[in-house]
């Protein structure tokens, strides 16, 4: 039988690096459902449709195939409609046009079986906003990893400058601010811990010591 565990969390928290470096130590497939929005939120992007137009985006689903593959180093890859946009789904207009359209209740619904389906299949590590709440609250652990939204955006800030894009730290701060207003006053499955959710918060702990929290945390619950 297969183990799931849930990892919930707000945005630039690191769930993403922290989730993916635990599931390699612990054997586990890893499952980033915020990349699966990220695609939606791409196509809404190069079709000029508004993320947050319930109607146009519901009409754009029967046009999007969003599927997670893996290359040759086990590395998830997210593929839209055959192509892989993993490199292009992480820029700061496509995390909110995530935001908004993962509000969108077909959305959701679009998705939900594709990763209730892995869950069954495989021992995951799932991350996203509602993994312990909605898409698999019967998870074995459920944790909710948090960080400070000032933490978080000089992460994020120190990312893209890291990648030579410009940024400005009181910018992403504020769009950090907003991400976490989106998430967590949607009316569709908002941003909470679960009841039994274990919180983990990182806003002290480097990238080595989250990652070391996280196995720890999962291995003593599991």
């Amino acid at each position: 039988m297969s183990i799931a565990i849930a990892i919930d969390g707000p945005a630039g928290a690191g769930k993403s690096t922290i989730a993916k470096a635990a599931a390699k130590h612990l054997g586990f497939i890893y499952v980033d459902t915020g990349a699966m929005y990220r695609a939606i939120g791409l196509y809404c992007l190069r079709n000029d449709v508004d993320p947050a137009d319930s109607e146009a985006v519901t009409a754009l689903l029967e046009n999007i195939d969003v599927s997670l593959a893996r290359d040759e180093n086990k590395n998830q890859l997210v593929i839209l409609n055959g192509e892989d946009v993993s490199g292009l789904i992480r820029t700061e207009a496509v995390s909110m046009a995530a935001s908004r359209c993962s509000a969108i209740p077909a959305v959701r619904a679009f998705l939900l079986d594709l990763q209730r389906n892995m869950a069954k299949e495989f021992d995951v590590i799932m991350d996203g906003r509602d993994i312990g709440t909605v898409v698999l609250p019967d998870a074995k652990v459920k944790i909710f990893l948090t960080a400070s939204s000032e933490i978080r955006a000089r992460r994020r800030y120190d990312e893209l400058i890291e990648k030579g894009q410009q940024a400005v730290y009181e910018d992403v701060l504020a769009d950090v601010i907003e991400r976490d207003n989106n998430d967590m006053n949607r009316p569709i499955a908002p941003l909470k811990p679960a009841e039994d959710s274990v919180l983990v918060d990182t806003s002290e702990l480097n990238l080595e010591e989250s990652i070391a929290l996280l196995i720890k945390t999962i291995e003593e619950n599991k």
